[in-house]
């Protein structure tokens, strides 16, 4: 029975029990074995067992199935935390059964026949007894080593952190989602102690250099700071060329700039995890892998650029135009300080939007029923979301009516270019497709269409704030590479399997574009690496604002490390390191984590 459920399981990741290394066989046996021990030692019952395990086998193995498909990486336990998130995108996305779903129901079907029918022996009571108490206890005691113990860890028995997709296909879905079930809490950093706190931060900067300063003798700008969902340029993975440039203004964007490659934690998703990076200045590679910042850390009030802008007298106003409760964000926002959050729900009656995810899921229908309620809201949407047009449109509309006795500040998440590169509808116009290869790539040509919106759209909103006279900072960054084929990925890259990047391609595939405008002078600058974890400090260093000490020891670690995300980090000398990598900056990294924890977890103690 694991074997035949082993079968159905790795049909559904995309490969048979022959392709598996041979420790992901035997680790997905015995861990499906032990799954069956465990219960039947509590049911005592063959039928019980088999029905219970494999249901639970074949339910998350097909999730998995369709996560990859949609977004380009596993199926996490973590995912389970952001299950509304995901029903609020669910009917963007194409269900039809592929041959390896198909090929998966098929053996669960007939597990699933054999287990009705399957009848538990009748033996002695002494020997029952005998049966469940050591299938129990030999399930219990593997779990405990597992989860209580570094037994297994030493032996290699740990996800593949630096690529969880490679992990999974070479060594199996049970296995590696049972594994990634260890890291979901998040332990103290050895050696931490909170009194130590302020010496990392002045070993990086220097006491003098950590000290307040005020400087009141300048007009705070505006600041407003742009998450553009799935914005990238793809041209960072290989050469291709298009019929047309797909984001010509922002290629053509110099005075004064400063723009460059952004390193992201996440790819095709993991939008929230990307915002958390930016507006806090901490770093996931921290936290356990899979894990979601937003879903479990952001439970009280936490330091960000929100509170060190607020403390200079800004106002603060938040925009998502889709569901505001997607990654918590209502409770978030609240424990960020901002003053005020405009979702989607203040947008469209919410009638609306349950109407279409009830009754279709074409682009056309939800926009046939937002003009029937609004006329005026006609070029509201691109495909089934909020247009970047639209979306930067409220931005001005909101900063025209601020509280112009106050500086300025909003943070804006955007939705139009989300996955699900399937759709198209009457409101959207193909104009971009791939023109040097053979092999037409659907998703790939509507992806960088929508990207041409945004350029576009960024264009208009620049336009408008070059006659605002108000000092005025634009920040907008990528919060990740699209999920579109990975048959194009892979052949700009020129290789043939994603899962065996050499640690530069690897990067490259977390890497998106970032850009900080003013409408008046500031020195240009074309940054070549930084991760996502530095930008706000420098957003806020470029716009004149009063630093905090931590702001200031992000910075100088910028200057060694400017590269630190869940792939691994990047030197000042171009030298690319995974996690599992021996570097002259284990201490550096350390001490960092450190400061992050203090911050984050220990905040009754916080001193950064």
């Amino acid at each position: 029975m694991p074997l035949a459920a082993i079968t159905m399981s790795e049909a559904l990741n995309g490969i048979f029990i022959y392709d598996m290394t041979h420790l992901g066989f035997f680790a997905n046996y015995f861990t499906t074995l032990m799954f069956y021990f465990l219960l039947f030692g509590i049911s005592g019952s063959l039928k019980v067992t088999y029905l219970t395990i494999n249901t639970i086998i074949y339910g998350f193995a097909l999730a998995h199935s369709y996560i990859m498909e949609f977004r380009g990486t596993p199926f996490l336990p973590m995912d389970f935390l952001s299950i509304t998130t995901a029903a609020g995108v669910a009917n963007t996305y194409d269900y039809t059964p592929t041959y390896k779903i198909i090929c998966a129901t098929l053996v669960f079907i007939f597990l699933t026949i054999i287990a009705i029918k399957i009848k538990t022996p009748k033996y002695h009571i002494i020997t029952r007894i005998v049966t469940r108490c050591f299938t129990g206890t030999f399930s219990l005691v593997l779990a405990i080593l597992y989860f209580g113990t570094n037994v297994f860890f030493n032996l290699g028995v740990q996800p593949d952190f630096w690529n969880q997709a490679r992990g999974y296909k070479n060594y199996g879905f049970v296995w590696n989602f049972f594994c990634n079930t260890k890291y979901l809490y998040n332990s103290k950093p050895s050696n931490y102690n909170p009194g130590s706190v302020g010496e990392y931060i002045d070993s990086v900067v220097t006491p003098e250099e950590n000290k307040p300063e005020i400087d009141n003798s300048y007009t705070k700008p505006n600041i407003i700071c742009i998450m553009n969902e799935s914005l990238a340029d793809l041209s960072v993975l290989g050469e291709f060329t298009t019929n047309e440039d797909y984001m010509p203004f922002m290629r053509s964007l110099t005075e004064n700039t400063i723009k460059g490659n952004l390193y992201v934690p996440v790819i095709g998703a993991g939008t929230s995890n990307t915002e958390f990076e930016f507006i806090t200045g901490h770093t996931t590679a921290f936290l356990p892998s899979g894990s979601n910042a937003y879903m479990l850390y952001i439970k009280n009030p936490i330091a960000s650029m929100v509170s060190t802008v607020e403390a200079q007298g800004y106002s603060s106003y938040a925009l998502h135009p889709y569901y505001a409760k997607g990654w918590r964000r209502t409770e978030v926002y609240n424990n960020l300080g901002l003053d005020k959050f405009i979702s989607l729900d203040n947008l469209i009656p919410s009638e609306i939007f349950e109407e279409f995810q009830d009754n279709g899921s074409k682009p056309d229908y939800l926009q046939d029923l937002i003009v029937a309620n609004n006329p005026e809201n006609e070029n509201m949407l691109v495909r089934q979301y909020v247009s970047d047009q639209y979306n930067f449109q409220l931005l001005i509309d909101d900063f025209k009516s601020r509280d112009k006795s106050k500086p300025y500040f909003a943070f804006n998440v955007t939705m139009q270019n989300h996955g699900g590169y399937t759709n198209s509808g009457k409101n959207f116009n193909e104009s971009i497709y791939v023109t040097s290869s053979s092999k037409k790539y659907v998703k790939t040509d509507k992806y960088l269409s929508l990207v041409k919106y945004t350029d576009d759209a960024f264009r208009e909103l620049i336009q408008y704030f070059s006659t605002v006279k108000e000092p005025t900072v634009i920040c907008m960054f990528g919060d990740h590479q699209p999920s579109i084929e990975n048959e194009f990925i892979a052949e700009i890259m020129g290789v043939n399997d994603l899962n065996f990047l050499t640690p530069e391609q690897n990067q490259s595939r977390y890497c998106t574009p970032f850009f900080i405008w003013a409408n008046y002078d500031i020195e240009e600058k074309q940054i070549d690496k930084l991760s996502v974890n530095y930008l706000s400090s420098l957003v806020l260093e470029t716009a004149g604002i009063k630093l905090t000490g931590y702001n200031k020891y992000l910075l100088e670690l910028a200057k060694t490390l400017p590269v630190i995300d869940t792939a691994g980090y990047i030197d000042n000398q171009g030298v690319y390191y995974k996690w599992s990598d021996a570097s002259p900056y284990k201490s550096l990294l350390d001490d960092y984590e450190k400061v992050q924890y203090n911050n984050i977890f220990d905040q009754q103690n916080v001193d950064a």
